[in-house]
């Protein structure tokens, strides 16, 4: 109870760190309107149409990236997004990749199959194909993964995942705010929370709260959104505090 009240507390301070810019702040680059869909930087245009010649038939028009990645996951991760919204199937490849994630997290073996440089091509593609036709995957989430696997890049699946969910949360209008706590949050202390962080970034998104346990920061929260963190954690503060006293004191005459 006086860790949920604490918590509570917290929640004015936090409404009056995120309406004034914070130091601690990232702000999401610009998309470029010159971006390409690449699927990796070795991959030519025509390997690009070779792997993706079965997916559905795809809408016409530019797909605008609402975050710019540019590191390699990254790249992987943005091409199927745009490959996914133009083929109308961005939830199913959400579901896909979201779930092979999760089975490679469960799975040693598969986990280790993934890793396993010493996997033919030839074989690593061919078992790829034969999981994602066992689970029913969406035809473009099938070619990703032979891509992947002829680019020795499966090992890179759970990133890639993690930022092409974050591209379709965006692109859907949703945030997703992770919490961390001490102990877990109390259903009544949550739904406060999320009203907050819902007042403060608007109505037109709607916001999703995932929390995460660390005994760490001795107590408080630490609430992440948008490539912001908002740091009221015991720890933090104690460290300021420390940095502070440390300070030689100047006198002034």
């Amino acid at each position: 109870m006086a860790m949920a009240g604490r918590i509570r507390s917290s929640l004015p301070l936090l409404r009056r760190m995120m309406t004034v810019p914070a130091a601690d702040s990232f702000p999401c680059p610009r998309s470029s309107s010159a971006y390409r869909p690449l699927l990796s930087p070795s991959t030519s245009p025509s390997e690009s149409s070779r792997n993706y010649a079965t997916a559905p038939a795809q809408q016409g028009g530019r797909v605008k990236v609402p975050i710019a990645y540019f590191a390699g996951t990254g790249k992987y991760a943005s091409a199927l997004f745009i490959s996914a919204v133009k083929a109308n199937a961005l939830d199913k490849v959400l579901s896909d990749l979201t779930s092979l994630a999760e089975a490679s997290k469960r799975s040693p073996t598969f986990a280790q199959f993934m890793m396993d440089k010493s996997v033919p091509v030839a074989d690593r593609i061919k078992a790829t194909a034969a999981i994602a036709d066992e689970s029913k995957f969406h035809e473009l989430t099938k070619n990703f993964l032979m891509v992947l696997s002829e680019n020795m890049r499966l090992k890179h699946l759970d990133t890639i995942s993690e930022k092409f969910t974050e591209l379709a949360m965006a692109h859907k209008g949703e945030v997703k705010a992770i919490i961390t706590t001490v102990i877990p949050l109390p259903a009544e202390e949550e739904k406060e929370l999320k009203e907050t962080l819902q007042d403060v970034i608007g109505q037109g998104k709607k916001v999703f709260i995932e929390q995460k346990i660390d005994p760490s920061i001795l107590g408080g929260l630490v609430v992440q959104f948008d490539r912001k963190v908002f740091d009221m954690s015991i720890r933090t503060r104690a460290l300021q505090m420390e940095r502070f006293l440390r300070e030689p004191i100047v006198d002034i005459i």
